[in-house]
């Protein structure tokens, strides 16, 4: 069975720091960059909610089910984003990535290959993890084709099942990542951040 408990993962220029009621100040200068919270589908924080946030995720922390990162750029020292385990199942040991986002000025850029990367490793090769589910909103296509672009496998679309931040319903595209897929999944990732590097 897994057990979770805050960790520092570190790598490729990129460091996932526990989140704590410290980074409220960089996280909303953060999700500032981009605007995040005006797409629709999306459960980004406006700047105003970001301690709730930060709450919230300390929150399923004590309670077992999440496991929320800052996300901070080492070669500027910003912090650039946020992300977790959500949905953490021990008995089965499955957990599922999310909560994720980017300042807009990081997004499509090496930072979200190499914090999947991070937390795949922690979650198969640290933690024993014998399945990492990914999910995301029927109308968020970019994620869908980030996800995609990881090496996850399509499950399926849980229809009518939550609901976003204005009252609509949504439905929600789920991905996998089995821990026999992971070696190959890894190497995958290691090659995408290998390119860029040399680009």
């Amino acid at each position: 069975m897994i057990h979770l408990q805050p960790a520092v993962l570190e790598g490729g220029g990129i460091r996932l720091e526990p989140i704590e009621k410290s980074h409220t100040e960089e996280l909303s200068k953060a999700v500032a960059d981009g605007r995040l919270w005006e797409l629709w589908f999306v459960a980004v924080p406006e700047v105003e909610n970001m301690p709730a946030y930060i709450e919230t995720a300390l929150k399923g922390q004590q309670d077992g089910h999440m496991l929320p990162w800052a996300v901070r750029d080492m070669t500027s020292g910003a912090i650039i984003g946020s992300t977790r385990y959500h949905d953490i199942v021990a008995g089965i040991d499955r957990v599922e990535i999310g909560f994720t986002w980017y300042a807009q000025s990081r997004q499509r850029s090496f930072v979200n290959t190499t914090c999947k990367l991070l937390l795949l490793s922690h979650a198969f090769d640290t933690l024993g993890c014998k399945v990492v589910g990914l999910r995301t909103d029927g109308f968020n296509f970019r994620s869908q084709r980030a996800i995609e672009g990881l090496g996850a496998k399509k499950d399926g679309v849980l229809r009518h099942y939550g609901a976003r931040r204005d009252g609509s319903s949504r439905d929600v595209v789920m991905y996998s990542i089995l821990a026999h897929e992971w070696p190959g999944v890894k190497r995958h990732l290691e090659l995408r951040l290998h390119r860029h590097a040399r680009a």
